[in-house]
């Protein structure tokens, strides 16, 4: 189980606690349940440059426990 911090570039940042096994898109629905979001289809998250695409895992974007994320709604 790893922790990744995801910022809003609003100043709230928030923690969702997944696996990195998990897709990104699986990542997204935990994270739009915990934001209070209700299409998990309309965030994007951006690790550096990169845009996560929704059918890799986070292992494989390297995503380990304490990653930072951004997140940007489209």
């Amino acid at each position: 189980m790893i922790e990744v911090v995801v910022n809003d570039r609003v100043g709230k940042k928030v923690s969702v606690k997944a696996l990195e096994d998990d897709l990104v898109s699986d990542f997204k629905k935990i994270l739009a349940l915990q934001i209070g979001t209700i299409n998990a289809a309309k965030i994007t998250l951006k690790k550096g440059n990169a845009t996560l695409k929704d059918h890799i895992s986070l292992g494989d974007y390297e995503i380990h426990d304490g990653t930072n994320l951004e997140l940007y709604y489209s």
